[in-house]
């Protein structure tokens, strides 16, 4: 099997961002501005408001996943496009002292590439003591930076896992770093940033037969499995709807060796469904979460599984995360196609209060749903957004 390692280029030159051009009077559509008693923090049309944030440090990564980024080709941000530290911890100030912005989850392109990234973290603890601040890593590299993060402040840390074999892995990622990924997971539950939780995209007929040897790996480890659909914001724009495998399926596949059971505890608007899972025995019920037969009611628990059906089964109506890009552009949903500039406002000297007030202007423009679910991705008029994964910040 050979592997691709494609080299990105780096845009040449690059001005920074200066200015920001004021916010139109109607949004998409024609939908109005933000009226003057519009709710407080960081409200929407349809009644919901935002308080879990998701900040993009970099648009760099030392993977390539297939599902994400392309081989090569793909150009960097210049560097004087992105945000800096200060620039990160003031915009982080803004969300949490004045719009309700109560999580933090720092994502990118792969934020360990930052070699500032314990001082951000640092820095954001110093200025808020009491906020969770949890990170997306792919994992290469966390293995001798857990510590210095937990002790920097941060909370807890999600990690890319599609495959627990080295060929398959380096099929889908495009590099053969598995023994290190599989070494940040273990540093970071060492070192306490728990619990840790492992982030899954099967890709149907390269790791989908693995859910449920992954999943056990995992039960057994104390760490908690998301499956994640794929979404179409993959670089190479290859996705196909037929390609991907869909919640339903997934709980197909887990259900040849688990049964699973809706837990209990409240989704709280958290992306995942997730499952209390036990040992299948002879009886049990089936993959649609449906009651546990009583032969299995009184199995242990093993532990729980999350599955996020971002396309099938999507949760628009309850989403409270407002996302923030490495150059500092607001995005109200990840299929967005409008983004709105913070970082040229604040750089153009704007108060807090300024940038507040944009960033609810934007987010009050939030479409009702990402148009995603089935009857969007057939119709003639859905257009995958331009940016991809590593490009918005997952």
């Amino acid at each position: 099997m050979s592997v691709q390692l494609g080299i990105p280029q780096f845009r040449e030159g690059g001005a920074p961002v200066t200015g920001s051009q004021p916010l139109p009077a109607a949004g998409p559509a024609g939908v109005p501005a933000r009226p003057a008693d519009a709710p407080a923090g960081l409200a929407d049309r349809y009644g919901r408001r935002a308080t879990d944030m998701r900040l993009s440090l970099t648009d760099k990564c030392n993977l390539r996943c297939t599902y994400c980024m392309p081989a090569e080709g793909l150009e960097w941000l210049a560097k004087q496009a992105v945000m800096t530290a200060e620039e990160i911890v003031r915009i982080v100030g803004v969300g949490v002292n004045l719009l309700g912005v109560r999580e933090l989850r720092l994502t990118g392109g792969e934020p360990l590439v930052r070699a500032d990234l314990v001082d951000i973290i640092g820095a954001l603890r110093q200025a808020h003591p009491e906020l969770p601040i949890s990170m997306t890593t792919n994992g290469v590299g966390l293995d001798r930076k857990a510590a210095a993060l937990k002790a920097a402040g941060l909370t807890r840390i999600n990690v890319s896992l599609d495959s627990l074999h080295e060929e398959t892995f380096a099929k889908l990622t495009r590099r053969p770093f598995l023994d290190r990924v599989l070494a940040g997971v273990d540093a970071a539950w060492a070192a306490g940033l728990g619990p840790v939780k492992l982030n899954a995209v099967l890709m149907r007929g390269i790791n989908d037969t693995e859910s449920p040897s992954l999943l056990a790996w995992a039960l057994e480890r104390g760490y908690e499995l998301r499956f994640i659909e794929q979404m179409p914001l993959d670089a190479d724009h290859g996705w196909t709807r037929r390609n991907m495998i869909t919640a339903a399926e997934i709980r197909e596949l887990l259900s040849e060796e688990f049964v699973l059971s809706p837990d209990p505890r409240a989704r709280d608007g958290a992306p995942a469904e997730r499952f209390e899972v036990r040992r299948r025995t002879a009886g049990s019920a089936g993959p649609t979460g449906a009651a546990v037969p009583a032969g299995d009611s009184n199995s242990p628990v093993l532990g729980t599984v999350g599955i996020i059906a971002s396309v099938t089964e999507p949760f628009c109506s309850d989403c409270r995360r407002t996302r923030i890009t490495a150059e500092g552009k607001i995005m109200s949903c990840l299929f967005s196609r409008e983004e709105f500039d913070l970082l040229g406002l604040l750089r153009q000297g704007a108060s807090d209060q300024q940038l507040a007030e944009r960033w609810q202007d934007a987010m009050w423009l939030k479409p009702k749903a990402h148009g995603m679910d089935h009857v969007g991705l057939d119709a003639p008029d859905f257009v995958q957004p331009d940016r991809s994964m590593s490009a918005i910040g997952g």
